[in-house]
């Protein structure tokens, strides 16, 4: 089999995930030859664990590996830089999410990656997960009519700054954390986005940027969304990590309730079926879900590179979401309906 060769930089908390995923994804072509770190340890770890070289440094990875495919897994802050290495050398890169501090900078990877001819995809996984994909698929086949309308709920009170403590400290938070991902999801669902109107709040004094957001979409079908994100919801059972939604169309509604169940009324009848994820042997609970994932989006990468295609969230495309996460925060501040620079 002709392989591609991935690296992966970063060995962090979220990166074991897609270690095993390009691990999984070795029957379909991947072939996982070095990872990155700055922290020795981790990399060292990561390495021992795969079975494979482990370098602290990205330009001595890629002068001593023949790499194909770079997938950068840090913090958003160091992504412009990384992911100008690798235009440079004219390596294909994915990009962990969020893509950068600023759509500023955004745009600058991908202008970088287009003037270089570098493959460049966002790894926005959210939609690539089993329970979104069978949600995407029930209204592709005209069961509900075209969507007109939607909620779409991320909201938990789970400590995630336990195992990403810099995130107390970043001063734009669950818009550009989370927000980003249900956003990319509503675009997904409804379609391209007219304009958008958005309120932060700020509920946990330990907290320094926007823990919830509630924001409202109109999207150019002439449909309307409504999109929450909060770390600080206070509900028993907390259903994270899951993110819950309801679209309602012309001839019925689809419902994602807790625990993966998706309830379809369709022309006065009504359907509830689990759609779920299995365990895989590398996933636990409640991670599972968003563990594969990881393993899903990957796939889609690996095949849409090898075709010379772009990805579904390519570089260009993520523009338009992280267009959605500029004109949100730029409405709460402002008090006004933005339109997105990019839809």
């Amino acid at each position: 089999m002709d392989y591609t060769r991935i690296a992966v930089v970063g060995c962090g908390f979220y990166a074991q995930n897609h270690l095993n995923a390009w691990n999984d994804l070795k029957g379909k072509g991947a072939k996982l030859v070095s990872v990155c770190d700055l922290d020795h340890i981790k990399a060292k770890e990561a390495g021992e664990k795969f079975g494979i070289p482990f370098y602290t440094n990205i330009n001595e990875m890629l002068d001593k590996q023949n790499i194909h495919l770079l997938d950068i897994v840090t913090q958003m802050h160091s992504h412009q830089n990384l992911a100008a290495i690798a235009a440079e050398r004219q390596l294909a890169c994915i990009v962990q999410k969020p893509f950068a501090p600023t759509l500023e900078k955004c745009v600058s990877i991908v202008e970088k990656s287009e003037r270089n001819k570098s493959w460049l995809a966002v790894h926005e996984n959210f939609r690539f997960s089993t329970v979104m994909s069978r949600v995407k698929k029930e209204l592709d086949s005209g069961a509900i009519g075209i969507p007109n309308w939607a909620r779409i709920t991320f909201r938990t009170s789970y400590d995630i700054y336990s195992g990403q403590p810099y995130l107390l400290t970043e001063e734009r938070l669950a818009i550009l954390d989370t927000g980003i991902h249900v956003l990319d999801l509503a675009r997904f669902f409804m379609g391209e986005v007219e304009h958008i109107a958005c309120e932060t709040q700020h509920r946990n004094p330990k907290v320094k940027g926007d823990d919830t957001a509630t924001m409202l979409l109109k999207h150019k079908s002439g449909a309307v969304s409504v999109v929450e994100t909060t770390y600080d919801s206070k509900r028993i059972p907390d259903p994270f990590p899951a993110t819950l939604l309801e679209i309602e169309g012309m001839k019925g509604s689809i419902i994602l309730s807790h625990e993966d169940n998706m309830t379809v009324t369709s022309g006065g009848k009504v359907k509830t079926l689990n759609i779920g994820s299995q365990l895989l042997p590398w996933t636990s609970r409640p991670w599972h879900g968003s563990q594969e994932a990881v393993l899903n989006t990957n796939a889609h990468f690996l095949q849409t590179f090898r075709d010379n295609k772009p990805a579904d969230t390519s570089g260009r495309d993520n523009l338009k979401t992280f267009s959605l996460v500029e004109a949100a925060y730029l409405s709460a501040e402002k008090n006004i309906m933005v339109k997105p620079k990019f839809s």
